[in-house]
């Protein structure tokens, strides 16, 4: 028997060629794709307000007699049409328009519409409502529903996705939906079937119960939140199945590479640390490939733990990549790892997409040749020309810039072509528990929770830019008793030529009023070696002040640095402000992290320097930042790809993803019902066969 998914959009009415290619920019092929082409949220449609009672940012349904419909020429030229009903006047303004909309729009028509209630040179004005002329009589209150509300590409409006899916609708008598899902499961939960649950989604009956609807709490849409989180649950198990498929070098610990590494050491490993180790030396020894994310807040050591997995996989003959998502932090691993290793007698190698010519050709031939176990680098590790002889270990730093694609690419380059190289990702942005489970759930998960004894906490201080003066001469005093400084500027446009003119407008100024000091200047515009020359003096102490942007968030690490000014921080998230916090307090000495915001400073954004100020745990900062902002903004652009949920909504639903990470297992061993799971929600979002 035939489903919805082998019905094309095109069986519908008023569906040709050109409309079913405006469909497929949204992911819709088959019925079955329009009908999981779910409404985000509803408008309460179900009463006409008089005009009267309008206010300001109502949202609403008005009808009324036109008046008067006028071509008005003020800056731009606007179709403008006054209605009145018995309790006032209320303007319909259109920018867009056509002549036949002008010409039905005439004097006497009755018209209802529905839209915002905005100011307007004519009192209270809807933009570009939706409207009818001569509407048909509004439903009695029992029979009235909500109006879902779809999301939408260009070339499609509301009334016509609407449209469509009550069309589609049609379709389930006769075509129920596959419910993929264990009945049981269903009872335990109390959850209804698949279909009932989309057609309620889709057209809600007069009946059901408005608040739970707007706030996505009915029953039917938990059922359906559940299904989406699973499919994500499982899309990335499948990730995790397709790497492990093949087999991997067991890296077994051999001779005393580690221990003469920990001897040369100045300090001592803290307990989490030696936790996260052992960890990695399990995995490492075995014949899967191991898949893990090493979590550590700003200056917990994650390094070294990299180190250490490094060392093992030398010693077990394999060859080591470490890949880092920007040059400066990719230099900051190489000089760290040269430093440590060159004295142990191993060879660290440099690829970046700059090293060019000659020297990457001599740097490819001794990869793969297997001259070489370490190398160091950007992305460009992993372009196709990039062969090694024997990888056993591929160490990631900031994964959140990465996604799920490149680490199932990465399985192709292993030792023979047939072998994973084990895969150990590290990140200091702390990840909320709950979405890492989500995020990451192909991954098994270490945190370090403790940072090394000595760090200080920073002091964290919140001022307005009007007291500049104040924070240059604070600058000033500590340089002058032999500290150094940062100075960071955000701007909030994204071009990187302007955040770059702002720093050197920046570091202009601050030479003036501080003459005596050395100013350096680091920037994305910089090429590598100059930036990379700049840090060094800085490094060095031959400079004691840096302005920088935020280039300088990750991997940069001075001790003598004990104060930061970031301007506009209001402009960044908590965790990349935790991240530039953490540049400082890495001496023995009290650190200053001074927050110079522009007045007036929002609600929200008072909120979020409070919750810096409060705190110096990543992960307390980390929840903050998922409350206020959101999944997408925490993790990164590079993983939200998997985080973009059609009704799932991370905050109000994070209640199922326990639920659901002990459900997916179960799942797993049904593959017809992962792959349909998978297919129905996330599309082809991700490919799981040979990328």
């Amino acid at each position: 028997m035939a489903s919805l998914e082998d019905l094309p959009v095109t069986t519908l009415k008023g569906v040709g060629a050109a409309l079913a290619g405006t469909l497929a920019k949204l992911g819709i092929h088959s019925l079955q794709d329009l009908l999981f082409h779910l409404p985000h949220r509803y408008e309460d449609r179900t009463r006409v307000i008089p005009m009267g009672s309008l206010r300001l940012g109502d949202t609403g349904v008005a009808e009324g007699i036109v008046m008067r419909a006028e071509l008005v020429m003020g800056r731009r030229r606007s179709l403008q049409v006054t209605l009145k009903d018995d309790t006032g006047f209320l303007v319909m303004r259109f920018f867009h328009f056509s002549a036949a909309q002008k010409n039905q729009l005439t004097e006497g028509a009755r018209v209802r519409c529905y839209g915002e209630v905005r100011p307007g040179r004519a009192g209270f004005e809807f933009y570009h409502p939706e409207y009818q002329v001569n509407p048909p009589p509004m439903p009695p209150a029992e029979e009235a529903t909500l109006t879902p509300v779809y999301p939408l590409t260009e070339g499609i409006q509301q009334p016509r996705v609407r449209g469509l899916c009550r069309q589609a609708l049609e379709y389930l008598r006769r075509y129920p939906i596959r419910d993929w899902l264990p009945e049981s499961l269903l009872a335990d939960y109390q959850l209804p079937d698949i279909t009932a649950a989309v057609a309620l989604v889709h057209a809600p009956p007069a009946d059901a119960p408005v608040h739970l609807l707007m706030e996505g709490r009915h029953p039917a849409q938990q059922r359906l939140v559940m299904e989406e989180l699973l499919a994500h649950q499982l899309s990335l198990l499948l990730v995790r199945q397709q790497i492990q498929q093949r087999q991997a070098l067991p890296l077994l610990p051999t001779g005393d590479l580690v221990e003469r590494f920990l001897d040369q050491l100045p300090f001592s490993l803290t307990p989490a640390q030696g936790r996260v180790v052992s960890d990695v030396r399990q995995d490492l020894s075995q014949p899967l490939p191991m898949l893990r994310l090493v979590q550590g807040d700003v200056g917990s050591g994650k390094t070294v733990v990299a180190a250490m997995a490094a060392l093992q996989a030398v010693a077990a003959g394999a060859q080591v990549a470490l890949m880092a998502p920007t040059e400066i932090l990719a230099e900051q691993h190489f000089r760290n790892f040269v430093q440590w290793l060159e004295p142990l007698g191993l060879e660290v190698v440099w690829l970046s997409g700059k090293v060019k010519g000659k020297a990457r050709i001599e740097a490819l031939g001794r990869l793969a040749t297997g001259q070489v176990s370490l190398v160091i680098g950007t992305h460009a590790l992993f372009q196709g020309d990039v062969e090694f002889d024997r990888l056993g270990l591929v160490i990631v730093d900031e994964q959140h810039r990465f996604g799920v694609h490149q680490r199932l690419a990465l399985r192709d380059k292993g030792a023979e072509g047939r072998m994973a190289p084990h895969q150990l990702i590290m990140t200091a942005t702390p990840i909320p528990r709950t979405l890492a489970m989500s995020a990451y759930a192909d991954l098994d998960t270490s945190v370090i929770d403790e940072l090394p004894p000595g760090r200080k906490p920073i002091e964290t201080i919140v001022i307005p830019e009007a007291r500049r003066d104040e924070v240059i001469e604070r600058v000033r005093k500590a340089c002058a008793q032999g500290r150094q400084a940062y100075w960071v500027c955000t701007l909030i446009e994204e071009s990187e030529a302007l955040q770059c003119q702002a720093a050197e407008v920046t570091a202009e100024n601050l030479r003036e009023r501080l003459p005596e000091l050395g100013v350096g200047l680091v920037h994305g515009r910089l090429k590598g070696a100059e930036k990379a020359g700049v840090m060094e003096q800085f490094k060095n102490g031959d400079l004691d002040l840096l302005v920088a942007t935020t280039v300088i968030e990750v991997g940069v690490d001075v001790p003598n640095a004990s104060l930061i000014i970031i301007e506009n921080p209001e402009r960044l998230g908590l965790a990349q402000l935790h991240q530039l916090r953490g540049r400082v307090g890495r001496g023995e000495q009290a650190s200053f992290c001074v927050l110079m915001y522009q007045a007036p400073l929002s609600h929200n954004g008072r909120a979020r320097l409070q919750a810096l100020r409060d705190s110096q745990d990543g992960f307390v900062i980390a929840e903050k930042d998922l409350e206020i902002r959101g999944p997408g903004e925490v993790l990164g652009t590079r993983q939200t790809g998997m985080m973009q949920f059609r009704l799932a909504d991370f905050e109000r639903d994070r209640g199922w993803i326990e639920t659901v990470k002990d459900i997916a297992p179960g799942i797993m061993r049904h593959p017809r019902s992962v792959d349909a799971l998978v297919r129905r929600w996330l599309g082809e979002r991700v490919r799981y066969g040979d990328v």
